[in-house]
């Protein structure tokens, strides 16, 4: 039986990721662990959708998509701010920083033409990104004189 229903598989772009938040489940099976999210990408050849989570594995705290898609070229996942490519498939990072790290990935099922999150661990929350998260700077670096 599937997971949380996510979105509709055609909604899912081949040239660009679509973004969404899950949140973990504590060892009772109840929501309120950590906000997470995750990337789709749908490979264009047979319609196979693929989940990652939304980060580079260079710095962590640099997203892939910030909320209007990552991009995609030839296949591969680009890291907008350093460059690295992922391929698609497997994560694998093939150029860039981080090469040969592998992006996470998370278990996703299309059934019935809808995307459902298969990690048990955790919930779908919402399409999009985290609310919580400030996005007002794209620097590593404070200036708050800390």
């Amino acid at each position: 039986m599937p997971g949380d229903a996510i979105a509709p598989a055609a909604d899912v772009p081949t040239d660009g990721t679509l973004l969404f938040t899950m949140r973990a489940r504590d060892g009772n099976g109840s929501a309120g662990g950590d906000v997470v999210e995750v990337v789709l990408s749908r490979r264009a050849d047979d319609d196979e959708v693929v989940a990652y989570r939304n980060y580079c594995k260079h710095w962590t705290d640099v997203r892939l998509d910030t909320g209007s898609g990552a991009a995609v070229r030839d296949g591969e996942l680009v890291c907008q701010r350093h460059g690295a490519t992922f391929d698609r498939e497997d994560g694998v990072c093939t150029f860039g920083p981080c090469e040969g790290a592998v992006l996470d990935a998370v278990d996703v099922a299309v059934a019935d033409g809808t995307v459902h999150l298969a990690a048990a661990d955790f919930e779908f929350v919402s399409l999009g990104g985290d609310e919580s998260r400030d996005l007002s700077s794209g620097s590593r670096i404070g200036f708050d004189g800390a």
